[in-house]
């Protein structure tokens, strides 16, 4: 069987830089590429040389309904592993968000955030 990997998940912002800033700050991730989108809009790439998350900006935008983790589609969280649970977790709480459901679990440690635009994060360490 052929070998695959995740290479980006796509989703709207209602302003990529500032998303791409905290993301680059707190992840330790570079911008791979930004520019105009579809309809007028503005996407950036920002994540390792093999895998990023594009983030989009459409020219107008909508609020979200609310979390709809039961709502076929919807998107429940982004999970991102880091080396240092704790140093990413203290870079978190300096932005403003408030960290949730921490746990300690086989076969790692994790805690949740939401962000600006209502994404939920997971952050786990396996270390």
């Amino acid at each position: 069987m052929a070998q695959s990997n995740l290479e980006h998940v796509n989703f709207t912002v209602a302003d990529a830089p500032a998303t791409a800033r905290w993301l680059c700050d707190v992840f330790g991730w570079k911008i791979r590429w930004q520019g105009p989108a579809q309809n007028g809009g503005h996407s950036i790439h920002v994540g390792t040389d093999d895998a990023y998350l594009a983030i989009f900006t459409p020219r107008a935008s909508r609020e979200r309904g609310g979390t709809e983790k039961d709502r076929v589609g919807n998107l429940n969280h982004v999970g991102i592993t880091v080396s240092d649970l704790d140093a990413v977790e203290t870079k978190i709480k300096a932005l403003g968000y408030k960290p949730y459901n921490h746990d300690d679990y086989e076969p790692g440690r994790r805690f949740y955030f939401d962000d600006d635009n209502g994404i939920e994060f997971e952050v786990v360490s396996y270390d």
